[in-house]
């Protein structure tokens, strides 16, 4: 069985939907209101208008489990990421 681990949580591949990394942008009037965003639409369309409250990786078991994991910058995504790459080759 190939799994995979993202801070300490491990996952059967064959039970993970979706795996993604994403931007959490502020959308709402106080600091827990965001929305995820590609970091293609960061890097590109956002030219520095929106306010970035984090950075993610987000695991998706089912319609009603997703597993998110949070970084405060992209340097420590990227490590994640590199991490996360490592297991899947």
């Amino acid at each position: 069985m190939s799994t995979i681990t993202i801070e300490d949580k491990r996952f059967d591949l064959k039970d993970v939907k979706n795996l993604y990394p994403a931007v959490l942008i502020k959308t709402g009037y106080d600091d827990v209101e965001t929305t995820e965003m590609s970091l293609e639409w960061l890097d590109i369309e956002s030219k520095g208008r929106v306010e970035v409250a984090g950075y993610g990786l987000f695991v998706v078991i089912s319609d009603t489990e997703k597993h998110s994991f949070i970084y405060e910058d992209r340097a420590k995504l990227d490590d994640a990421i590199g991490k996360l790459a490592t297991q899947l080759k």
